[in-house]
């Protein structure tokens, strides 16, 4: 896999899949290796895919510095790419916890920003909190599935904060379309593939500043597409919404049937929305 330096000299690596002109691709977890986003469903067919594993997950080396985890902190290894890459300006797609990196980016090196897609993203970095009820009207889409009852009650329990281990466990399926066998086997993955010290770091104390994010987001002039799936509980699409009300060339995709996985659930919609936005 090719590879550049941070500017800690942390050597941090990437994939390319596909041709065309390049799309940075930000995985999320937090902190998980990109391994897991494959060729989103086969929107390499549209755009070169150029994957970053961020320091400590992956095939990126484990930084001296474990503060240098923090989300804020990571935008100097996206601007290094960027550099190495050689782009004036790049698009950048993010996934869920790697949308507070790409907005941070943005908003910070406004300039060398093209089009943005942000996939069932996290609000986090904006501020924009997601209630309990919220959560549990997405989930209630699903009250026709077999594994229903138990994955609502272990909802319940997180929105009333309750919660034991059992419980997040438990609502797995509200985070697929489809839940089952594929999507069980991918969840059995996911903590084997997350950096959980990482995790642990991405957003502690310092890592987002939202006023200050929201100001510099407020005069974005980049197009910005973003997709949620309309079973996502963790990003719900009123969530969604409510941060595309604060970009100010924003537009907003809700892929029927999905989680928070959309290219799993139905590829073919998924790259036809993304790779029409990118045109």
């Amino acid at each position: 896999m090719p590879s550049f330096s941070a500017p800690d000299g942390t050597r941090l690596s990437y994939r390319l899949v596909g041709d065309g002109d390049p799309l940075v691709c930000l995985p999320g977890g937090p902190m998980q290796d990109s391994a897991y986003l494959g060729d989103l469903g086969g929107l390499s067919r549209h755009r070169r895919l150029v994957v970053l594993d961020l320091r400590g997950t992956g095939r990126s080396a484990v930084p001296e510095d474990v503060s240098s985890y923090r989300c804020d902190r990571l935008v100097d290894d996206v601007e290094a790419l960027r550099e190495h890459l050689g782009l004036d300006r790049m698009d950048l797609l993010g996934h869920s916890a790697g949308t507070n990196l790409v907005t941070l980016y943005a908003a910070r090196h406004p300039r060398r920003v093209g089009k943005l897609v942000l996939v069932t993203p996290s609000v986090f970095a904006i501020g924009i909190p997601i209630t309990g009820e919220t959560r549990r009207e997405t989930a209630r889409l699903r009250q026709d599935e077999p594994w229903f009852p138990a994955a609502y009650a272990a909802l319940e329990a997180i929105t009333d904060n309750r919660a034991g281990d059992a419980d997040w466990e438990a609502i797995a399926p509200f985070r697929h379309g489809r839940w089952d066998a594929e999507a069980r086997s991918r969840h059995a993955a996911e903590g084997a593939l997350t950096n959980q010290e990482a995790a642990g770091i991405f957003a502690a104390e310092g890592a987002f500043s939202p006023e200050r994010t929201r100001a510099a987001l407020a005069e974005h002039g980049s197009p910005v597409l973003l997709l949620a799936g309309e079973f996502d509980v963790n990003s719900p699409p009123p969530s969604v919404r409510e941060l595309a009300g604060l970009l100010p060339h924003a537009s907003v995709a809700v892929q029927p049937g999905a989680g928070h996985f959309p290219w799993h659930d139905d590829a073919d919609l998924f790259v036809k929305t993304v790779a029409a936005f990118l045109r």
